[in-house]
């Protein structure tokens, strides 16, 4: 008997997919393509990218924690002739669509670099990394305001017809509002979300176990925060929505997807096991299987939410 073929194919606003599972942006680059083929996953997503070279933040930079690690890289980024010249480049020898992540003091330089950027063929879609909790002013980022969001997303609308994935911050107190703005301004797909902003403090030395004393948490103790938040998320907005966030296993995507993701980002995963997107692309296609699904269509936004008080005594 033969065996049935599964529709692992996802749209995320405009750039269709052969799977569902791309990197997160700063937990990838071109050495991995020694250890998996990058032509097997959804997309690629390098590193944010800034117009300037930046050094990026002071040492250290990251830090382990109970179920998780706290990073403060700080967009280190050998800016924008650079991406240009070498590493868009070298991204265009593979068949999966690249996605460039835009990282910018402005919404003025958000347009600027969007524009330059987008006007390259091979750049499938633009990721607005409108979140970065690594910055100056204590974590505040442009995402944490509707007003400013609607703002940049709409001044970046203006100058590209690209696809536009807008990552969104977790630090804040409505989500949905955050969606709303740049789903009005006129984004494709939103992201959900960056890092949480977090501390960790050495005991020993009573000294911050950062450099930039603060920086985001991610790793399996973000997942349920990020689950709650892509859900809250499809309740609102029609847009794709991308889970980023904990996604450690298969069963961390599908959860995502059953919230109401159409794709998932990777990132700490891939320092624990540099195969771990692989994995969890096989280990959908295995769920899939299992459970007699045609396509990812029928997972999506597939969670079941009862009053569950009620079925009881009614």
């Amino acid at each position: 008997m033969m065996k049935k073929e599964l529709k692992m194919e996802v749209d995320i606003g405009g750039v269709k997919i052969a799977n569902p599972v791309m990197p997160a942006s700063g937990a990838f680059g071109e050495g991995m393509d020694t250890v998996i083929d990058f032509n097997l996953l959804g997309a690629l997503i390098p590193k944010s990218i800034t117009k300037y070279p930046q050094r990026g933040n002071r040492n250290p930079r990251a830090c382990e924690t109970k179920g998780g690690m706290i990073n403060s890289i700080g967009i280190q980024s050998k800016g924008l002739n650079y991406y240009l010249e070498e590493t868009i480049p070298y991204y265009e020898q593979y068949s999966a669509p690249l996605i460039s992540s835009i990282s910018a003091e402005s919404i003025g330089e958000f347009a600027e670099m969007s524009s330059i950027i987008a006007s390259i063929p091979s750049v499938a879609a633009l990721e607005l990394n409108i979140s970065c909790p690594n910055l100056k002013n204590n974590g505040q980022a442009f995402g944490m305001s509707d007003e400013v969001t609607y703002q940049l997303v709409d001044r970046v609308r203006e100058v590209t017809d690209k696809p536009l994935l807008v990552k969104l911050t977790p630090n804040v107190t409505d989500i949905q509002s955050i969606a709303l703005a740049a789903e009005s301004a006129g984004a494709n797909s939103l992201v959900v979300a960056n890092t949480p902003l977090a501390m960790a403090i050495d005991i020993h030395t009573r000294r911050p176990k950062i450099g930039n004393i603060m920086g985001g948490l991610s790793g399996p103790a973000i997942k349920p925060i990020i689950v709650r938040q892509i859900y809250q998320v499809r309740e609102v907005s029609r847009l794709p929505i991308i889970g980023c966030g904990g996604v450690m296993t298969s069963e961390d995507a599908i959860e995502m997807m059953l919230a109401g993701a159409s794709a998932v980002q990777v990132g700490t995963a891939n320092f624990v096991s540099p195969t771990a997107m692989i994995d969890i692309i096989e280990g959908i296609q295995t769920y899939m299987e299992e459970h007699q699904l045609n396509s990812l269509g029928e997972l999506i936004g597939g969670v079941i939410v009862t009053n569950q008080w009620e079925e009881d005594y009614i």
